[in-house]
């Protein structure tokens, strides 16, 4: 240890830093805390009102601006979606955004319109900042006028296909003045909105005036206020809805079905157009109006519910072909340019994974049409032993399926020889080898359903997985009792659609035509399917009274 005087002094001022250092530390950490305490209650109250200038309820407004006071810091979160001013203010900025703050304010850009009442629907946007705790359904209202509008307008929204209807729906009344046609929801806002936000399926339209309405909600997916037909659900009442009113009003929401419309079509491939398409694919034609002599030969396949597949052979020595494209109400016409791409070579595939169902025959995909079949080059073989066969094209051609005798718990093998399969321009096949294999009877389960009070016939009964997946369809021209056989475990939902038009599919509504989706009711509840179960199920069907009461039975 030395004796320098300098030392000492220099030991003791380190030292003294070091302490100040470590207690200013100490009092930053506190400091940080402060407010949100360890090892204390968690705070779960939220935020108090205080005041608001103008007072809430305030009549004759003339302002601009707004301030809503809270007895603790408050931020605004998700106020995209929880925030509804009703009637609709467009240009308007709301603080504060992303910082916390004791005040909310409202800096209104638009010009007010003369004695109306306003009303400013947070939601769960108002939350503490230091919890998040929400401040639900706060509303500031004010008129432009001498006084409130105090009447509502309520009801419940349900959705045509789904036993559960979509959140943050948004509900609009237009008022049906000398300016109001069908198209108005297309272009322009509502006098009034509310939103169910993401919890509800019931509304209301509160503080409204004397008067006459036209109702109608959306899945509103750009927050605009108007009605997009190719994003949006849409849902209406087809009557004026008169205000006060005492009514209770249902609202069925559904997404129309597209207009019927054709894409420009591409040459995909040697010998195939692609056509995109629109509306229901079923009702689509083509028909070529080029001249291309008299040994043409073509067919048509579908991808989906929006691709159409327009084969042709031989090759055309053309730079395009000009057709027509109609379905019921559409005509259009169309050309394909014509170019020289490769002809797709033939390829197939399983529709099966697993184990093959004991009474559906094995299916085969081809990518290209199927001409002929040489059913002597396919074999089917169990236990080293030939089984007879039968086969039918399916889909155009598109599918092979081939059917036989099937046992439980049994291997099957399926070979095809080269030149067997015969496509649409006269490919063949390569050797196909598939293995298929069966399950036990009691690996499966069955159900039995019995209709009741059933009287608007006929039926479409669609079985579904628990994810909406239609499994399998039955028709009912009159039938009561239906059997789903070996349904692999799981639950399934079933639901019937009343076809009022006898087409066999479900037809959804269209708004300016003021036409309601075909009527959807949904077996309350899934049904358990276990191995070897036998569920047998009632399902009863209410009394028809009115459109509104058939759709609450969902």
């Amino acid at each position: 240890m030395t004796d320098n005087p300098w030392y000492h002094f220099n030991r003791r001022r380190v030292a003294t830093f070091i302490v100040v250092m470590v207690s200013m530390a100490l009092t930053l950490v506190n400091c940080a805390k402060r407010g949100s305490p360890t090892g204390g209650p968690m705070d779960s109250l939220p935020p108090v009102f205080v005041k608001s200038t103008p007072p809430n309820f305030t009549t004759n407004f003339e302002g601009d601006e707004i301030r809503i006071y809270f007895d603790e810091y408050v931020k605004l979160k998700d106020l995209r979606k929880q925030l509804i001013i009703s009637p609709p203010i467009i240009n308007r900025v709301i603080s504060p955004q992303g910082s916390a703050s004791k005040y909310i304010e409202i800096k209104i850009q638009d010009t007010l319109a003369a004695n109306t009442t306003y009303v400013f629907n947070f939601g769960l946007s108002i939350v503490d900042n230091n919890e998040g705790n929400p401040f639900p359904s706060f509303k500031y209202v004010m008129s432009t006028g001498d006084y409130i509008d105090s009447l509502t307008v309520s009801g419940t929204i349900v959705d045509a296909i789904l036993d559960k209807p979509d959140n943050f729906v948004t509900v609009m009344l237009y008022e049906a003045d000398s300016t109001y046609t069908d198209s108005t929801i297309y272009n322009k806002p509502p006098l009034y909105v509310t939103n169910t936000l993401d919890s509800l399926n019931t509304f209301e339209l509160d503080y409204l005036k004397p008067g006459t309405y036209a109702l109608v909600a959306l899945k509103d997916e750009d927050a605009n206020y108007t009605f997009q037909p190719k994003k949006d659900k849409v849902a209406f009442i087809e009557d004026f809805v008169t205000v006060p009113t005492d009514s209770s009003y249902t609202l069925k929401l559904f997404s129309e079905t597209p207009a019927y419309k054709a894409s420009r079509p591409k040459h995909a491939a040697e010998g195939k157009i692609a056509f995109g398409i629109s509306g229901y694919i079923d009702s689509i034609a083509i028909n070529l109006l080029t001249n291309v002599g008299n040994n043409y030969e073509t067919t048509i396949t579908k991808k989906g519910e929006d691709t159409l597949y327009y084969w042709y052979k031989p090759r055309v020595s053309l730079d395009s072909l000009v057709f027509n494209i109609s379905a019921p109400g559409y005509s259009d016409t169309l050309q394909a340019r014509i170019r020289k791409p490769k002809l797709d070579s033939l390829a197939f595939s399983s529709k099966y994974r697993n184990a093959v169902l004991l009474d559906k025959p094995y299916r085969i995909l081809s990518n290209i049409p199927i001409d002929t079949i040489n059913k002597s080059l396919i074999t089917v073989v169990k236990d080293s032993v030939e089984i007879p066969f039968t086969y039918s094209l399916q889909d155009n051609g598109t599918s092979l399926d081939i059917d036989f005798e099937k046992e439980e718990k049994a291997s099957y093998s399926i070979k095809a020889l080269p030149n067997a399969i015969t496509d649409f321009f006269g490919q063949q096949n390569d050797t196909l080898f598939y293995k298929a294999n069966t399950k036990e009877f009691s690996d499966y389960g069955d159900i039995e359903l019995t209709l009741k009070n059933a009287n608007n016939f006929p039926y479409i009964i669609q079985l579904m997985d628990k994810s909406d997946e239609v499994i399998e369809t039955q028709y009912s021209l009159q039938e009561t009792v239906f059997n789903f056989k070996l349904l692999k475990p799981g639950s399934y939902k079933i639901r019937l659609i009343e076809d009022s038009n006898n087409n066999r599919v479900f037809d959804s509504g269209n708004y300016l035509q003021k036409k309601q989706p075909e009527v959807i009711i949904n077996f309350p509840g899934e049904i358990d399917v276990r191995p070897s179960w036998f569920a047998k199920e009632t399902f009863e069907l209410l009394p028809k009274k009115t459109k509104v009461k058939d759709t609450i039975q969902e």
